[in-house]
């Protein structure tokens, strides 16, 4: 038998999180359902150091903090994976792998996943080698020699991570200038044990039961070349989590949903927030935003449509 509430969130990161905060306070019975970990990113981020109010705090303990709050008010939590969601009348029926639930307002804050480059020996080695995540998997190379593929906050985050067990770790970037913002930047160009290669492109992973090695591309000079190293962590962008999402809202170019500026979507009743939406500025602090403001018009739209 199909449980009914409020508001149904899909996704327990920051935006998922806040938004619970800001629903149960306003006596909306409210589940959140989370397929990995609750807290998403902020369990995979070692130190977030632009957090207002926190000028250094481990993104683990952020996220518990986040959590023990919206529980507080009466959020109810569960582990699920969606398979389905269907739009009847003014109800909204979430279909997951454990159960069903019937919501009068939805707001998917499922963020996204690492983007793959779709080159030879990336899903071969996949956990053999390669790797996305550096607080997950970095006590694994310890003194030995990582590569990082980007140049995003996300590349130098995961490298920053890395120095701390490996002895060298080697950032490749296909331009000739990091993306990353400034404090980052000076911060990975003053760490003795990060090198950077610079204008290339990595083409393919090597090894035969792990990797040992990548294979580059120049795109200047049009040289190849193979490096050793005992492991690579892509990190070159992500895609939405919206794959089940397909006809049941607008989905843009790359995947992600159009909101308006209170987070609604074209549907009624249906919001989404933080980085599954398009435009996001992929920050803990937006996503927290983000979550806010579609939990408020969640609020309205149940007050106004369904009371």
């Amino acid at each position: 038998m199909s449980e009914n509430y409020d508001v149904i969130i899909i996704g327990a990161g920051p935006a998922g999180l806040t938004a619970a905060l800001y629903t149960t306070r306003a006596g909306l019975n409210t589940l959140i359902i989370e397929k990995e970990m609750f807290g998403g990113a902020l369990m995979n981020r070692d130190l977030i150091d632009n957090y207002p109010g926190h000028p250094e705090i481990l993104g683990p303990d952020l996220a518990s903090q986040m959590l023990e709050q919206a529980t507080s008010y009466g959020a109810e939590m569960q582990m699920g994976i969606v398979e389905q969601i269907i739009v009847k009348d003014n109800q909204k029926i979430v279909k997951t792998d454990q159960d069903e639930y019937v919501g009068n307002a939805i707001i998917i804050a499922g963020g996204t996943h690492a983007k793959k480059l779709g080159i030879p020996g990336e899903e071969e080695f996949a956990g053999k080698g390669v790797i996305h995540c550096a607080t997950c998997d970095g006590p694994l190379y310890r003194e030995q020699v990582v590569a990082v593929v980007g140049g995003s906050n996300d590349a130098i985050y995961e490298a920053l991570s890395l120095v701390k067990y490996t002895s060298k770790v080697l950032v490749i970037h296909r331009g000739d200038n990091l993306r990353a913002e400034k404090v980052l930047r000076e911060r990975a160009f003053g760490e003795p044990k990060i090198e950077f290669i610079w204008d290339t492109t990595v083409t393919a992973v090597l090894g035969e039961s792990t990797v040992s090695g990548i294979q580059l591309n120049n795109i200047k000079t049009g040289e190849t070349s193979t490096l050793n190293v005992d492991g690579v962590c892509m990190a070159v962008g992500n895609t939405p989590n919206t794959d089940i999402l397909a006809g049941i809202v607008k989905l843009g170019s790359e995947g992600a949903i159009p909101v308006n500026v209170s987070m609604e979507t074209e549907v009624p009743g249906i919001l989404a927030a933080g980085n599954i939406r398009e435009d996001s500025p992929m920050r803990v602090a937006s996503a927290i935003g983000d979550g806010a403001t579609a939990a408020m018009a969640a609020e309205r739209y149940i007050n106004t449509t369904l009371r």
